[in-house]
């Protein structure tokens, strides 16, 4: 009955989110472009389709994610676990956070691996590319720079570096890429940054560093907590355009071989 009753009280909020969308699209197609709505009974079903999956989905955050990845974080980071039973701790020794690093590589590319989003642009790329680019090459490429990301992201929670520093040094590499890679791919590698903060990759990687500020000993989960998500964005521009790179580099080389044997 609990839940039956949270749920409800989900399903109003989001429909109240998702009605000035309702209404903007219906204004433009009524008086702006003045044509009426195709497909009305189809249109309202898959709208209500709509906003009960994004009701469940914020429940399931809210009752399964959110708390899950507290408590993963939690226990790996737990002084007993790190440090042994009984040790009195009050500053974090970055090389005994070894399984934190592992696991949050881990769920960062399992993440992004579902994550609806990246697979819709994959699609896209691979049928606009006429096959080129691969659906799974692009997917993994991705999910690769999410999860050293996102380790890296835990590293700078466990040492308390400033976070600006890795989101310089990250945008300066970006940039020098962005020179240098193929005109074909930059965009699609800005792209693929964005889409990795989506709805499976947010809400666990959130939870990630919360729950690891909270533990690690002299770390503010409101200071330190936040910004894992900024790695994510990050990092899978950086391995987009470097493997875009490197097989641009593959390529050329082997017509440059092929054109010193037609010489020969």
């Amino acid at each position: 009955m609990e839940f039956i009753i949270d749920f409800s009280k989900i399903l109003l909020a989001t429909g109240r989110d998702v009605l000035p969308i309702i209404i903007l699209i219906t204004v433009f197609q009524l008086l702006v472009l003045r044509q009426p709505i195709p497909h009305l009974r189809r249109l309202i079903v898959g709208g209500v389709y709509v906003v009960i999956g994004l009701a469940l989905f914020l429940a399931g955050l809210e009752k399964a994610l959110f708390p899950l990845g507290n408590i993963m974080a939690s226990q790996l980071s737990d002084s007993d676990f790190i440090y042994g039973t009984g040790k009195v701790v009050t500053q974090a020794d970055w090389k005994a956070y070894g399984w934190v690093y592992l696991f949050a590589a881990m769920i960062g590319f399992a993440t992004t691996i579902a994550e609806p989003s990246l697979i819709a642009v994959a699609y896209k790329a691979n049928e606009v590319s006429a096959g080129t680019i691969k659906q799974w090459g692009l997917r993994i490429t991705v999910a690769l720079g999410v999860a050293f990301g996102i380790s890296l992201g835990t590293f700078r929670i466990v040492t308390g570096t400033p976070l600006y520093l890795y989101i310089l040094a990250g945008y300066m590499i970006v940039i020098v890429q962005t020179l240098f890679a193929p005109k074909n791919i930059i965009a699609l590698a800005y792209d693929s940054g964005g889409v990795t903060t989506s709805t499976v990759t947010v809400p666990l990687v959130a939870a990630l560093g919360l729950g690891l500020s909270a533990t690690v000993p002299g770390r503010n989960p409101a200071l330190d907590g936040f910004g894992l998500i900024a790695f994510a964005s990050l990092f899978p521009i950086i391995t987009v355009m470097g493997y875009a790179q490197l097989m641009h580099w593959q390529t050329q080389r082997s017509i440059k071989i092929m054109e010193k044997k037609n010489a020969l």
